[in-house]
């Protein structure tokens, strides 16, 4: 019987809001009928008039809280209470006014943009919401506009898309960087008497590469003294770059100049300057200024909008001076090395050395030995023309080499000195006789065969000749030995000694000392004679030693142990006689002298 009731929102009357009525069809007018509301705010913010049905809304409403109520409605008789229809549900819509204003998402929007953007480039977005009925004339319908950011922005009224309003040129970061926007939204579709809301837009340019560096001045100027060491800074030069960040980096460079190779940029990472160092040792007396030509340019590609029309690197000149500073002599060379043979004469001349004033004023210098590094004294040198020449007797067996320090001093100024090292190597004089290598002794069994190998010796020798060394190994010429024992010379700096008969005898000798005489191929030629000593012993079948006799008996090349025991009895003797006479004339000795002979063994 009833479908829907509407009611104006936000209703401001002194009376109760008429609704509408509920009619029965069974309502006669008698008063017999009684109309009940139940549902959505019955009795509190809806009543009814139980006699007629008038429908009435007791509290003020807002659509935007809640747009609609549901209610039911019944008819029952007043005497009997019955329902004399089935209950009826109904809703009660708020009917829309423009009464709330458009509200943004946010109160502040922070965007960017590059700067030197193209007119129409998007910026950001800005969205507002109006909490009228959007189904229900334009009290939600959203228009928005710019008021304040003209003439650097636009914004799409339908769509609240922020966009740049110039061009490239205007668009500039380094002449401005920051932009604040407002943006109004107005419901009832932007017309007159609509509810309006704003937010505000802080835009920010950001940095494109659209600046080159560039110096700060055309010429630089600095000096240096020609003492300074390489690697370090000669002076800084400084370009600017009006771009941000990596936009901002930059590096230099030495593209010409006669500096080219004596000097070198660096680029300081923190303050984008450029650090210029030495290359090379500079003097003052070679050169003494130079000229650079310093290229800067970004690290990174300047923006491709640029390249035609923006030049990409710059340019500067650097004049360095070279300082004047006093040096110490400078010798000729880096180092000397001399030889002298080690046998010559004390006064020989090794060698010489020179050295000179760098300054170009040719100062006397005056030379010296720093006898820390001569601590025997073997050498000396010239004063005047710095002539080495030898002190002491050399000897290259205890010292192959010699290294000396020779100290050059500028003549009136003392504290202007310079040292340079002198190599001298000795060269070798065959002034060392050959020698057994090391102590031999050796057997020989009393059961043996002729020409049996007993030993084989080697030498030594201290000299160096050029050519190496070569020994050559004999028996010496005369001696009892030589029917005994033989030397065969191997041809390789060793020699075989050799048994001459088959058979010796304990009984009959049990030492032999054989002497074997090695001579160097030098010249002069050296030889020296080494004794091997060979023992007479038993042996078993295989030729294994079993027993030996120590004593040694004579041979031509020494003594036997008898021979010593009577010369020690002739100096026991000749003590006693001494003894008896220092007693004085008055005392006679009571022995007989005693007759000493000379024997030979």
């Amino acid at each position: 019987m009833w479908n829907q009731f509407f009611l104006q929102e936000e209703y401001t009357g002194s009376d109760k809001q008429y609704i509408g009525k509920l009619q029965s069809d069974m309502d006669k007018g008698d008063g017999t009928l009684k109309y009940i509301l139940t549902g959505d705010g019955a009795g509190d913010i809806f009543t009814i008039d139980e006699n007629n049905g008038d429908l009435h809304a007791n509290k003020r409403l807002d659509r935007e809280e809640k747009a609609f109520y549901t209610l039911r409605a019944t008819v029952v008789n007043k005497n009997t209470g019955l329902k004399l229809e089935p209950e009826t549900e109904f809703i009660v819509k708020l009917h829309d006014i423009n009464d709330n204003e458009p509200k943004f998402a946010k109160e502040l929007y922070i965007a960017s943009a590059p700067e030197r953007s193209n007119i129409g480039t998007s910026v950001t977005q800005v969205t507002a919401t109006d909490a009228d009925d959007s189904m229900y004339g334009n009290s939600a319908k959203l228009r928005y506009s710019i008021s304040q950011g003209h003439p650097y922005f636009s914004v799409d009224p339908n769509t609240g898309i922020i966009r740049t309003a110039l061009g490239p040129g205007e668009m500039d970061r380094e002449k401005r960087e920051h932009y604040q926007v407002v943006i109004e939204a107005k419901d009832m579709a932007g017309q007159r008497g609509g509810l309006t809301g704003t937010t505000t837009v802080n835009i920010t340019l950001t940095d494109v590469n659209d600046n080159p560096p560039r110096f700060s001045q055309s010429i630089y100027q600095f000096s240096v003294p020609e003492s300074i060491k390489t690697g370090i800074p000669v002076g800084r030069i400084n370009a600017v770059d009006k771009d941000l960040g990596k936009n901002a980096e930059m590096y230099y460079s030495v593209v010409s100049g006669d500096g080219l190779d004596m000097f070198d940029v660096i680029t300081d990472k923190d303050s984008q300057e450029g650090i210029i160092t030495v290359l090379k040792p500079l003097d003052y007396e070679k050169t003494r200024s130079y000229t650079l030509e310093i290229q800067v340019q970004n690290t990174q590609t300047l923006d491709t909008r640029f390249l035609g029309y923006l030049p990409t690197k710059d340019m500067a000149t650097v004049r360095i001076g070279i300082e004047d500073v006093d040096e110490p002599p400078l010798f000729e060379k880096a180092s000397y090395m001399m030889e002298v043979k080690e046998d010559a004469a004390v006064g020989t001349a090794v060698g010489s050395v020179r050295a000179m004033d760098p300054d170009g004023y040719n100062s006397p210098v005056r030379y010296s030995i720093d006898r820390r590094t001569d601590l025997d004294r073997l050498f000396n040198v010239h004063s005047g023309n710095g002539s080495i020449f030898i002190i002491r007797p050399l000897d290259r067996e205890e010292a192959a080499w010699h290294n000396i320090s020779v100290i050059a001093t500028e003549f009136n100024k003392p504290l202007q000195t310079s040292w340079v090292p002198v190599y001298v190597r000795l060269l070798d004089v065959n002034d060392n006789a050959p020698k057994f290598a090391s102590f031999y002794e050796t057997f020989v069994c009393e059961k043996t065969k002729a020409g049996q190998k007993i030993q084989t010796v080697s030498a030594v020798d201290a000299d160096d000749p050029v050519g190496g060394h070569k020994f050559f190994f004999s028996l010496a010429m005369e001696g009892a030995y030589r029917g005994n024992f033989t030397v065969k010379d191997n041809g390789d700096n060793t020699a075989g000694v050799l048994t001459r008969r088959s058979s010796y005898s304990q009984l009959h000798k049990s030492i032999y000392l054989v002497p074997v005489v090695i001579t160097d191929g030098d010249f002069p030629m050296q030889s020296s004679t080494g004794t091997l000593t060979v023992r007479v012993c038993t042996c078993d079948r295989e030729g294994n030693m079993e027993l030996c006799n120590a004593e040694a008996q004579t041979s031509s090349a020494g003594l036997s142990t008898g021979a010593l025991v009577a010369i020690l009895l002739c100096v026991i003797i000749l003590l006693s006689e001494y003894s008896c006479l220092s007693v004085g004339p008055s005392v006679r000795p009571s022995v007989r002298r005693s007759h000493l002979y000379c024997s030979h063994f």
